[in-house]
């Protein structure tokens, strides 16, 4: 009994260091990648697009995703491609060419995240020089959003910031070590952001 109680302290003392969020790992993401259980892009309206079938040339297009929510592809005519992934019209498309080429290689990618540019927006607010809001790229860290914004100011307390991002309907917090990214070179909070996080940097109590 007294083993089991020792066990429940450690486990709750473990939680309340967390400060109401939880470290990179535990979020399930990576300071080399995006996070583990990453939710798929699903095409919107605008976006432009870019379908390639190997080997085939003539039957690859690039073009706007159409108001309607297709776009046209040679040889097959109009597919859908709003709301849908990019594996998703892919699979389309190869299923509807294997009347001319059999076991086709095709592969869609959004080369414009167009239709979702605000909702894409990074944000990096609080004790920082220039509060800001950029369009979001693939590869972007904490680090370089921070950069981007100026760096902390002189009244932040870097090592209590915070990334919150969106998880379906909920919003997880991810404890972020800025003061030891930038100071000590600890990249293990430096995690590779997704579209529409929110990093804050809080103010220090004097």
């Amino acid at each position: 009994m007294g083993r089991l109680l020792t066990i429940v302290v450690i486990a709750l003392l473990t939680a309340c260091t967390t400060g109401g969020g939880m470290n990179a790992d535990d979020a399930g993401v990576s300071t080399t990648g995006a996070r583990t259980s990453m939710q798929p892009y699903h095409i919107g309206v605008d976006d432009q697009v870019e379908v390639k079938v190997w080997k085939n040339p003539e039957l690859s297009v690039s073009a706007p995703v159409r108001p309607d929510g297709m776009i046209s592809v040679p040889l097959i005519g109009d597919i859908k491609a709003g709301g849908k992934t990019p594996t998703e019209v892919a699979d389309e498309i190869k299923e509807r060419l294997a009347v001319y080429i059999r076991n086709a290689d095709v592969t869609v990618v959004v080369t414009e995240l167009r239709s979702h540019e605000f909702l894409s927006r990074v944000r990096v607010t609080g004790a920082v020089t220039t509060p800001s809001s950029m369009t979001y790229r693939p590869g972007m860290t904490v680090l370089d959003v921070v950069l981007e914004a100026g760096g902390p100011n002189e009244y932040a307390a870097p090592d209590s910031t915070k990334l919150y991002r969106k998880f379906g309907n909920e919003t997880k917090i991810i404890n972020i070590k800025l003061g030891r990214i930038l100071n000590k070179g600890d990249l293990s909070s430096n995690i590779a952001l997704e579209p529409g996080d929110v990093i804050t940097v809080p103010e220090r109590f004097f």
